[in-house]
């Protein structure tokens, strides 16, 4: 039998390493771009396009220069995986019919029978991603293997 799941993009793949690599970082500490990328085996050139939406959606601020690089806008518990996958695609919807109001973008009539499943399994999907976060994800190995802090100067 074959197995068919469901797809998650590699941009929230990607989104979602790159946060999971920040949140084990020590409060504060800028992270590299490039060192980002090593760690977490994200193409640099996809992981460029991906910072920047996170840093325009406030999960994440920037620091250029030669200490340069990426932190987390807030503490690692307050940044849910639903978070990161709505900054990065914008809202989480397991079918046309379950987002938005009832039956937008469906030609099928109101009294279609499957708009209830979906409804009850994307929000069962969104309060697991909602109750799931960065703390909670952030991996031993990259704790041990913190980067040193690097203070940087708030404007």
């Amino acid at each position: 039998m074959q197995h068919h799941a469901l797809q998650i993009s590699r941009k929230i793949e990607y989104g979602l390493r790159a946060m999971v690599c920040l949140a084990a970082q020590a409060p504060g500490t800028v992270v590299p771009f490039r060192e980002i990328a090593r760690r977490m085996d994200v193409p640099e050139d996809y992981l460029a396009k991906i910072l920047k939406t996170l840093v325009g959606r406030g999960l994440v601020t920037s620091a250029r220069g030669a200490r340069g690089g990426y932190r987390l806008t807030k503490a690692p518990r307050e940044i849910t995986f639903l978070d990161v996958i709505e900054a990065v695609e914008g809202p989480f919807v397991v079918s046309l019919c379950g987002g938005g109001t009832e039956h937008e973008g469906c030609r099928m009539t109101a009294a279609c029978t499957m708009y209830g499943v979906w409804r009850r399994g994307q929000e069962r999907m969104l309060e697991v991603y909602r109750s799931a976060t960065l703390d909670q994800l952030a991996m031993g190995e990259l704790k041990a293997s913190r980067l040193p802090v690097v203070a940087v100067a708030h404007a």
